[in-house]
């Protein structure tokens, strides 16, 4: 089954088709949907991982504020 997402932007390409074509090809993959759908998942794990490095960040900023025992600060 193919990507809907991928297939529209394909077709949306236009002047740069042979530019992405070759761009695909020199990377190693067999087709331009190929190559797009490996792009996208990179995008998404990029998400994913600074969605989680954010969280942790956060996490980590929560606990020093509820540290505080005395009452003067």
């Amino acid at each position: 089954m193919q990507n809907q997402e991928i297939i529209k932007i394909i077709e949306n390409l236009k002047g740069r088709r042979n530019y992405e074509e070759k761009r695909a090809s020199k990377l190693g993959f067999v087709s331009l949907y190929d190559y797009f759908e490996d792009k996208i998942s990179k995008k998404q794990k990029a998400l994913e991982d600074e969605q989680k490095e954010l969280e942790t960040s956060q996490a980590e900023k929560q606990p020093k504020a509820a540290k505080k025992s005395c009452g003067c600060c």
